[in-house]
Parts: structure tokens; C-alpha cells; sequence
């Protein structure tokens, strides 16, 4: 049953180990790129030259799918516990390290503007020479309304009429 082992020659040897050396990178650096590529190419022809009948193509198919899932199983337990650094993000994007995620527009708090859009409920104003897209806090605000910003969160700009 297994007598194809015994005429493997040297040539599908070593396209074995080249197929599961370049598949094996790949797994290190995902992307299904070049090693990918290759190591299933190679995978193939040394199948082509090694199997002799059917069940031996499906025997080195099963041979193979055995060795990669273990392969695969190794270096996924190896990044889930830290040990692969290039496959686990270990930065983390906090504000104290300087990282922000929109614009900060904190320092429009409590200041005065006018409406250049009606406001229904969202429109653009101006504050101090900067326009802002701001969404008014309960009702309609009309062009050219003193407005006054009484809320900041992220992008989101809430104004309130002045009377």
C-alpha cells in the first residue's frame, strides 16, 4: 500500500522539502504571496513524480494536509502565546502614547460661532475663522444664529442657540 515511499527518488525528495519549506514561510508571513506559491508548486511535482496510482496521489494529499495542519497548529499556539512578534500586534494605540483616532476638537468647548446653515439638525457654523460641521442640541437653528458649542465627542460637534 505504501510501497511508493520506498521509490521516492532524490529529486521528489527535495521537492517535498522545498514545497513544505516555502508553505511553511508563507505561514510566518501571510499574505499568500511568492513562498505560497512555490511551495505549492513544488508540492504538486513532487506528488507527480512520487505517485504512481490514485490512492498513492491521495495517500501523499492526506500526508501533506497532516503536515501543514500541524505546521499551522504550532505556529498559531507559538503567536497566540507571544512568541511570534511579526504576527501579533503588541502596540496599542492609547492616547497617552500620543496616538489619536480623529482630530481633537476639545478646544472648541464653549465657544461662540455663527450658523452658516440652517441647522436641522445638522449644518456647518463658523467659529472663529474655522468652519465645523456641528449638529444643533434639540431643535432647528436658523442661518446666521449665534450658536454656542456645549458638547465635543470625537468628531461630533453639538451646539446650542444663543438667545
Amino acid at each position: 500500500m505504501f510501497d511508493f515511499i520506498y521509490n521516492i527518488d532524490i529529486w521528489a525528495a527535495l521537492l517535498f522539502i522545498l514545497g513544505f519549506t516555502f508553505v511553511i514561510i508563507e505561514m510566518f508571513f501571510p499574505g499568500f504571496g511568492l513562498p505560497g506559491i512555490m511551495g505549492l508548486i513544488f508540492l504538486f511535482l513532487g506528488v507527480l513524480l512520487t505517485a504512481k496510482t490514485l490512492m498513492d496521489v491521495l495517500i501523499l494529499l492526506a500526508i501533506i494536509l497532516v503536515v501543514l495542519g500541524i505546521a499551522l497548529a504550532i505556529i498559531l499556539r507559538s503567536a497566540s502565546r507571544g512568541r511570534l512578534a511579526k504576527l501579533v500586534l503588541t502596540d496599542s494605540l492609547e492616547k497617552e502614547k500620543g496616538f489619536e483616532g480623529t482630530e481633537d476638537f476639545t478646544s472648541f468647548l464653549d465657544k461662540e460661532g455663527v450658523a452658516l446653515t440652517a441647522l436641522r439638525p445638522a449644518g456647518t457654523a463658523e467659529f472663529n475663522g474655522v468652519k465645523l460641521d456641528v449638529v444643533s442640541e434639540f431643535d432647528l437653528i436658523e442661518k446666521d444664529s449665534r450658536v454656542k458649542i456645549i458638547k465635543v465627542e470625537g468628531r461630533r460637534i453639538v451646539v446650542r442657540k444663543i438667545e
